[in-house]
């Protein structure tokens, strides 16, 4: 990342006036501290989750109650995934490899827990991207309408999953079911409770950031888990994954550096000119612009276009760019949380990509058709 940094100051001709601002928003800007901070404390929650056998808990009871590896595998971490913060898949990653076990590569499975932990930011409004280009269509489609109509969507991405690797994973976990569905229920509840309460407080109190919400969820954890100081105490210091932080830092000044490239801004101009439908160029601008570390931008440029071009079959193009958007940044280098569920499994983003377009591949075809279903119901 640091080295494509350097590349993109010299591919552009950025004078420092441009490329200096970018490397300290991208380092010091509220977005990086925020990513830094979630980070950190959910990594605290992670250590105190593991010292209880909260994540282990919360795998048994899963085997308790379906006893399917694929639902642990896929389901847990969607769930987990509501949470939104990128250093989420740092919690997905213990469940789905004990679900997977030795069915799938190292690799593989690095790659179900990055897909599977995202698919809920496909469709929930509370992810700042939806939640912005919702807003810019001027009350055509509400964020129900948008919820309800990616619904298909969502389950297209979970088929895509499954087709891909998961249809390779044996259902059953071979566990001895002995105690009853309530028991199992149970012992769900005490073992995810953390992150339901954080999901909550941001659902229900949309003006407390993320960090702080993890943080009044460790504070909770430490006396409903009868903590002691003493244990933990070393939690302070191994949190801190300093080459994770550096990561982050490194990812956030990358995708800084393309903004301010001007390249993102340009695109809608000559994507414009190829010889093709107008869908087709949208659906392109919001494939190409996330890669450029710009879905915002592309959301408020192309956004406010598609509702003057469809003003009465908006939904089916603003679904479709949408999709787009969110199967790119699944193998985007500049997405942060790919970089993180990396280095948790001990690969390279190398090894990650190629392992989640399979899935991303499949999952575009299906969106397509999906596309052409609601246009054919005029949508």
């Amino acid at each position: 990342m640091s080295i494509s940094c350097v590349i993109v100051i010299a591919l552009y001709w950025m004078s420092p006036e441009v490329f200096l601002p970018a490397i300290q928003k991208g380092l010091t800007g509220t977005n990086t501290i925020r990513s830094v901070l979630v980070l950190y404390f959910i990594t605290f929650l992670q250590r105190m989750m593991e010292k209880r056998n909260q994540l282990s808990g919360c795998q048994m009871a899963m085997n308790g109650l379906f006893n399917n590896r694929r639902i642990n595998a896929s389901v847990v971490p969607f769930l987990l995934g509501c949470l939104p913060a990128a250093s989420t898949v740092i919690l997905c990653g213990p469940i789905v490899r004990e679900a997977i076990g030795d069915n799938l590569t190292t690799n593989e499975k690095a790659a179900c827990t990055s897909y599977f932990r995202h698919i809920s930011e496909a469709f929930l409004p509370t992810y700042n991207s939806i939640f912005i280009a919702i807003s810019l269509t001027q009350g055509k489609i509400t964020a129900g309408t948008f919820v309800l109509a990616m619904l298909p969507v969502v389950a297209i991405l979970f088929l895509s999953g499954w087709m891909v690797y998961l249809r390779r994973v044996p259902k059953d976990t071979g566990m001895a079911i002995d105690q009853s569905k309530g028991y199992y229920l149970k012992q769900l509840v005490a073992s995810v409770w953390p992150i339901v309460v954080a999901i909550a407080i941001v659902l229900v109190f949309k003006q407390v950031p993320v960090w702080a919400a993890v943080v009044i969820v460790v504070v909770l954890n430490f006396f409903v888990s009868k903590f002691s100081f003493e244990e933990v105490k070393p939690f302070f210091k191994s949190a801190f994954e300093g080459k994770l932080m550096l990561n982050t830092l490194a990812v956030m000044t990358f995708s800084q550096l393309l903004g301010a490239s001007g390249v993102v801004e340009l695109l809608p101009k000559y994507f414009g000119m190829l010889p093709i439908p107008m869908w087709l160029v949208f659906a392109l601008l919001f494939f190409v612009g996330p890669l450029m570390g710009g879905s915002l931008t592309m959301i408020a440029i192309c956004v406010p276009m598609m509702v003057e071009i469809w003003p009465d079959s908006l939904l089916s193009v603003f679904i479709l760019c949408m999709s787009m958007t969110y199967i790119i940044m699944q193998i985007a280098p500049t997405h942060i949380c790919l970089t993180l569920c990396a280095e948790d499994y001990k690969i390279t983003l190398g090894d990650l990509i190629p392992k989640v377009a399979p899935m991303a591949v499949v999952a575009t075809v299906f969106v397509f058709i999906y596309f052409f279903v609601l246009r054919a119901i005029g949508l």
